[in-house]
């Protein structure tokens, strides 16, 4: 989660950082952050998953991926398309929304709930406090 929180660095305003790694070897695979100034869809979790099918072909469910925030719908959306079975988030949707970032008032859990991936684990609240200060900070 540190590294996602280094990404995130990156975009001060929208602090949205992520990281894609390997669990068994402790590899960061890549790093992401926001970059919806150039494109409204190019979130950190996105850019993140986008990096990670640049380099060679890894089986998808044994990474993990860690956010700043909790993944919006689409980047949810997203990562279970892509097969990741593990995402680790900091900062939850409710404060996103108590802070003033536009965020659709549905929760991860619930997404995956009614998924097709319903045996996706999602791990909320690892260094919130740190991931809430970026947040804090960036409006």
């Amino acid at each position: 989660m540190e590294m996602a929180i280094d990404a995130a660095r990156n975009v001060p305003r929208r602090p949205f950082g992520a990281v894609i790694a390997d669990p068994d070897s402790g590899e960061l695979i890549c790093r992401g952050w926001n970059r919806s100034d150039v494109n409204p869809i190019w979130h950190g979790e996105i850019d993140a998953m986008n990096r990670l099918h640049e380099g060679p072909a890894r089986d998808p469910s044994a990474l993990i991926l860690y956010s700043t925030a909790e993944p919006c719908v689409m980047c949810l959306g997203a990562i279970l398309w892509s097969g990741i079975n593990t995402i680790v988030f900091g900062t939850s949707v409710e404060t996103l929304m108590r802070l003033g970032f536009k965020q659709f008032r549905v929760s991860a859990n619930e997404l995956i709930e009614k998924s097709f991936n319903t045996e996706c684990q999602l791990i909320g609240g690892v260094l919130e406090r740190e991931c809430d200060r970026l947040f804090e900070d960036g409006r």
